[in-house]
C-alpha cells in the first residue's frame, strides 16, 4: 500500500493543516490584515480524522498538525486524541507560534501529542511585536516552559531569519536553546504570497551564513539524524541540543521528499512550491464513510506531484497563496 509518486519518492509524512487561522500576523507568513476561510469551508473533526486513516492506511507513518494556528481551534484536543490513537502512525507532532501553549500543552501531551515544534524569531520583546505584528514574547517564552513541564522531549525551536532584522540575534538563539535543552532550526524565508512589508530578496539569509555566523563560536559536527522532515542536523560537542537548517532556496532538498500537505479546506498540496491541488473535501463531504474511494482519491493525484520546487526571488511568487494557507 505505500504511497509512492512518479519520481520513485515514498511518501511518509503528512503535514495536516487544522486551521488557516492564527492570533500572530507574521512579517514573513502572511498580510496584516487578512481574511479567513469562513468556518463551514474548514475539515471538522471527522473530516480530519477520516483523512489521516485514510493516509496512514497508505503508508503514512508521520503526522504534522499544523496551521494557521493550530492551538486556536477549539476542539484541537479532541483531534489529537483521535490521531494518537490510529494503529500505525508512529510519529504525531505539531508546531504551533507558542502563544497559547502555557494552558494547553499538559492536555496536548495526556491526549496523545508526541513532538512539538514552536516558532521563536526573536527574544528581544519589542522586536519580537515587530515581527509577528500582535505576538507577545512573554506568552511564548511560558508556553515553552510549559511544554517542557508537560514531558514533551525534543522540542523544536523554528526560527526565521531575515537579515537586517533579526539576524543579529542568531547566536542568541542558539544559546538560549542551549540553555533550554531544546532543539533549534533555522528556516530561509519562503516566497509564498505578496508582501509589502519587506523585500524578500533584500531579507534573505542563507543558510551558509546562519552556519557560518554560529561556527563564530561553537564547532559545528555534521550529524546524520533525521527528523523525517527537511532539516539538516549539526551537533556541538558540549551540549545536546541540535542546530537544524531548512534550505528551499540555497539547498533544494527535493530529492528526498517524503511530504504532501491538506490544507484547512481539505485541498492536497503535493508541492509547497506549486499551486496544483486536488480537492479532498468534496469527496469528504459528498461521500462521507467510503474510505476507499478517499484513498483512491490521493493515489491518483500522487503522479502529479513535481520533481521540486523553483523559488525565485526577482519576480513576483510563483505561489500567490500564503504560508497560513498552505498548512505551515
Amino acid at each position: 500500500m505505500a504511497l509512492t509518486d512518479s519520481h520513485g519518492r515514498e511518501i511518509t509524512y503528512l503535514r495536516l493543516s487544522v486551521t488557516d487561522r492564527c492570533d500572530f500576523r507574521c512579517v514573513y507568513c502572511m498580510a496584516e490584515d487578512m481574511t479567513f476561510l469562513p468556518r463551514a469551508e474548514v475539515l471538522n473533526s471527522d473530516e480530519l480524522v477520516a483523512l489521516a486513516e485514510a493516509f496512514v492506511a497508505l503508508g503514512v507513518r508521520k503526522i504534522r498538525l499544523t496551521g494557521g494556528e493550530p492551538l486556536v481551534r477549539p476542539d484541537l484536543v479532541e483531534v489529537v486524541t483521535r490521531l494518537a490513537a490510529l494503529p500505525g502512525l508512529d510519529d504525531l507532532a505539531l508546531t504551533s507560534n507558542g502563544a497559547r501553549l502555557a494552558g494547553q500543552a499538559s492536555a496536548l501531551r495526556e491526549a496523545g501529542l508526541q513532538r512539538l515544534n514552536i516558532s521563536l524569531d526573536s527574544l528581544q520583546p519589542q522586536r519580537f511585536r515587530e515581527l509577528t505584528r500582535t505576538g507577545r514574547l512573554d506568552d511564548v517564552l511560558a508556553g515553552i516552559a510549559a511544554a517542557r513541564a508537560a514531558g514533551f522531549r525534543r522540542i523544536k525551536l523554528n526560527s526565521v531569519i531575515l537579515r537586517g532584522r533579526n539576524d543579529d540575534e542568531i547566536l542568541d538563539l542558539v544559546d538560549f536553546a542551549r540553555r533550554e535543552g531544546l532543539d533549534l532550526a533555522f528556516i530561509e524565508e519562503m516566497p509564498l504570497g505578496r508582501i509589502s512589508e519587506h523585500d524578500r530578496a533584500l531579507t534573505l539569509m542563507p543558510s551558509s551564513e546562519v552556519l557560518a555566523t554560529i561556527a563564530s563560536r561553537h564547532a559545528l559536527l555534521p550529524s546524520l539524524e533525521n527528523s523525517g522532515g527537511p532539516a539538516r542536523y549539526y551537533r556541538m560537542a558540549d551540549s545536546d541540543s541540535r542546530i537544524g537548517v531548512i534550505s528551499p532556496h540555497s539547498n533544494n532538498f527535493c530529492a528526498s521528499c517524503n511530504r504532501v500537505r491538506v490544507t484547512a479546506s481539505g485541498r492536497l498540496l503535493l508541492c509547497l512550491g506549486h499551486e496544483e491541488g486536488t480537492d479532498l473535501r468534496a469527496l469528504l463531504r459528498g461521500r462521507p464513510g467510503d474510505r476507499e474511494a478517499l484513498m483512491a482519491a490521493i493515489r491518483a493525484a500522487l503522479p502529479a506531484k513535481p520533481e521540486r520546487h523553483q523559488f525565485t526571488l526577482d519576480e513576483p511568487p510563483q505561489v500567490v497563496r500564503f504560508m497560513n494557507m498552505t498548512g505551515g
